[in-house]
């Protein structure tokens, strides 16, 4: 393409109004084999290679300032070109609250004396249990009750005037200016990925007012009904529904409880899959039940819209219990969960990029979903020879649904979850609000033997069910602890006058009855188990680890670090969980004679088959031949964890082998990996102890579904750990545990 300097002036029509002058920069596009931009004096269209052969194309236009999806079409090598959408215009909305630091956070800063302005507001954003669209709410809340006004809802306007096309590696994006969404304003951009037949939709924006939490809908209106396209989606049940359009208007988008978040439009010879960013589109909460995150809505008599959602309102998983007492209970924790949904943060100045995906297909809607869902290895973590695949801190109340059951033999709704996600080995979290947790014994042992021959009794060939228990006692926060076998303990805290530290009972056999820090340890290293912090910085950890970061007990190689968990989430980072959870790490790190670890957990409740486990999760591949049967000892999967052989991921990237060549200066850091999504960027990360330094690869050149292998050199000297991880373009992403280098 011949331009006149760096900028190409672009005559575009207006279908009503006075037609207008667009200046399109082109001085960042540069083209490249695979995609291409080319510009008419109305539009500007890209055009790609796709996945198998398949060219796909979306042009893009201008209206009266309004940017519009012209055309996308896709078509098979040879073949003809399938129109699948015309004159479409890019939607979004937004809902907007107000953030606020929680009574768990605030209490534990007030009880440790740490209630400044500075951590009120740093811990205002690492909130977990808040609920900002819940008026007046009660469940959490610190300070007054939340007023309706405090809640805002907008649909973005535009007012462009032009355009700016840019390649970053493999990929070309087109930028308009002018977008307005409620509080934020920004730009909307497009974006193609050489290989792949995906579309980028995405608003750009931030906001300079404080305390903003949020939420948003982005999609495609003006599909027209007179081309009798029809929308397809999978229900919970994985059944194929459909909607032909042919009864009345909506007047709210209608959320749909799709399987695998996807819904397709069938534009008859090819179609156009929506879905979201698969991990950094959900924010934490304490269930994965699927509260529909596409939508359609039918507009008029001639077009409808389709596209995904984060609904207002959060749901409890569905109460369980024959008796009064477990089911009153369970009523209530399920309620209480309602007012856990705590949106995306923004803080002022953050770019937020509020995304949605399409994928262009020539084929049919089912092979368009098989296609999409490669993306994610069909939302199953992919078995890797050499490693299996450890999941936990699950508040399954596996022995009190035992007790209510009135029998071991039971088939709990989560364990069909858990294999099906292909997961190895989970680790439970009973005695959290469940069970006698604070009893000295008399109850809590009894319990305990139902923990333990439950798990064992639901463990398997290749599936171990291993009871471990997030403590809370003694130590400052909350932390959990994992032992190579079953051991029965106690930790009423205090520890009643008389008891001792071991007994054996008669029952039961050996005890331990935990009454300090000292005990902890004494147990810990006799059992040779672990413990880490869990859930840094937040929920109940607020302040912890740095509370105890001098202790003997974190010092010690059998604290092993912290937990990750993608809370909480600011669409304008880089990596999910970025600052609290990767910092935390970090620090502790430093802190700590030897590097601290980093491992994947959950922290939810009861989960069946149609919950949306998989977009909520991030697992570990820990090098294993073989999952230890429940009677055997588990010491593989405990001393794998300590001694770090392991890695931490959302699922779509995974790594195959990693280490550290040669010493000092002349170090090499070594990793093999393979991935779906595009890559985005890879991170060489270290510290001398104090300082964090980091070296950033820019991975935009590389197409989808493929492999890598890294060699990295570096100076070791005078490091004192060294840690790598690699992200995707959809927010994914995959990390190794920091090490001592030579």
């Amino acid at each position: 393409m011949k331009l006149c300097g760096s900028m190409l002036g672009l005559a575009l029509f207006a279908s009503v109004g006075t037609a207008q002058t667009l200046n399109c920069n082109m001085q960042d596009y540069k083209s490249i084999d695979g995609v291409k931009a080319a510009a008419s004096g109305s539009s500007v269209e890209l055009s790609w290679q796709g996945e198998q052969g398949n060219q796909l194309r979306a042009r893009f236009t201008l209206r009266d300032g309004q940017p519009l999806i012209e055309e996308l079409a896709a078509r098979k090598a040879g073949g003809a070109w399938i129109t699948l959408g015309k004159d479409l215009t890019p939607e979004f909305d937004v809902t907007t609250g107000r953030r606020r630091i929680s009574i768990t956070e605030l209490s534990i800063l007030k009880k440790l004396g740490k209630d400044t302005p500075e951590n009120e507001e740093e811990y205002k954003w690492n909130v977990f249990w808040d609920a900002p669209l819940v008026v007046p709410g009660k469940s959490h809340l610190a300070g007054a009750p939340r007023m309706a006004d405090e809640i805002a809802r907008a649909t973005v306007s535009y007012k462009s005037d032009s355009c700016a096309v840019k390649t970053d590696g493999d990929r070309v994006s087109v930028v308009f200016n002018g977008l307005t969404l409620g509080l934020f304003a920004g730009d909307l951009q497009f974006t193609v990925y050489k290989g792949s037949n995906l579309l980028r939709q995405e608003a750009l924006a931030k906001t300079d007012a404080p305390d903003v939490a949020f939420i948003y809908k982005a999609g495609l209106k003006g599909i027209q009904i007179k081309d009798d396209p029809k929308v397809v989606w999978r229900d919970t049940s994985q059944v194929w529904q459909e909607n032909d359009f042919g009864g009345e208007a909506n007047r709210e988008p209608v959320n749909v409880r799709a399987r695998n978040r996807m819904e397709i439009l069938d534009a008859g010879a090819g179609s156009l899959a929506i879905f979201p960013p698969p991990h950094k589109f959900f924010f934490a909460r304490e269930n994965e039940v699927n509260l529909g995150y596409v939508y359609y809505r039918k507009d008029n008599g001639k077009s409808f819209s389709l596209g995904v959602m984060q609904p207002e309102k959060g749901e409890g998983y569905a109460p369980w219990g024959e008796s009064d007492e477990v089911w009153n209970r369970r009523v209530h924790v399920a309620r209480e969960q309602i007012e856990n949904y705590a949106l995306y943060n923004a803080p002022p100045g953050t770019v937020q990029h509020m995304a949605v995906y399409y994928y262009l297909s020539p084929t049919g809607d089912h092979a368009t979903q098989q296609a999409v869902m490669a993306y994610t290895h069909d939302d199953v973590y992919k078995p890797i020879p050499g490693f299996k695949t450890v999941t936990g801190h699950f508040h399954l109340e596996l022995n009190e649904m035992i007790r209510d059951h009135g029998t071991l033999d039971i088939s709990p709704s989560w364990v069909p979850v858990f294999r099906g996600l292909g997961i190895n080995i989970v680790y439970l979290g009973d005695f959290h609000d469940d069970s006698d947790f604070a009893d000295p014994g008399p109850k809590r042992l009894p319990e305990q033997a139902l923990y333990f021959e439950g798990a064992r009794r639901l463990s398997d060939k290749n599936f171990l069910v291993i009871p471990a228990e997030e403590v809370n006692n003694y130590l400052g926060g909350h932390w959990y602890l994992m032992m190579p076998k079953a051991v029965y303990f106690t930790h009423a805290e205090p520890r009643p006058a008389g008891q001792p530290f071991e007994e054996n009972d008669p029952v039961f056999g050996h005890v331990y009855h935990l009454g300090s820090a000292d005990d902890v340890m004494k147990m810990v290293n006799t059992e040779k188990s672990i413990l880490w912090t869990a859930h840094p910085r937040t929920k109940s950890s607020a302040m912890y680890p740095d509370m105890y970061k001098d202790k003997d007990y974190f010092l010690s190689d059998r604290f092993i670090g912290e937990s990750w968990e993608s809370l909480p989430v600011d669409l304008s980072q880089k990596r999910m969980c970025e600052t609290r959870c990767f910092g935390v790490n970090d620090d502790m790190s430093n802190w700590a004679p030897k590097p601290k670890f980093m491992l994947a957990e959950g922290d939810t409740y009861m989960k069946v088959p149609g919950d949306e486990t998989y977009p909520m999760l991030a697992i570990n591949y820990l090098k294993l031949d073989k999952v230890p049967a429940y009677n055997e000892s588990w010491a593989p999967v405990v001393e794998g964890i300590h001694e770090g052989n392991f890695f931490g991921t959302s699922g779509e990237i995974l790594f195959h082998k990693w280490g550290i060549e040669g010493s000092g200066a002349k170090s090499v850091y070594t990793a093999s990996i393979e991935y779906t999504f595009p890559l985005e960027f890879a991170e060489l990360v270290w510290s001398d102890g104090s300082k964090v330094e980091r070296k950033l690869i820019s991975l935009t050149d590389t197409e989808p579904f493929g492999t890598k292998t890294f060699r990295i050199p570096f100076d070791a000297t005078g490091k004192k750990w060294i840690r790598f991880d690699v992200w995707d373009s959809a927010g994914d992403g995959a990390w190794l545990q920091p090490v001592a280098p030579k």
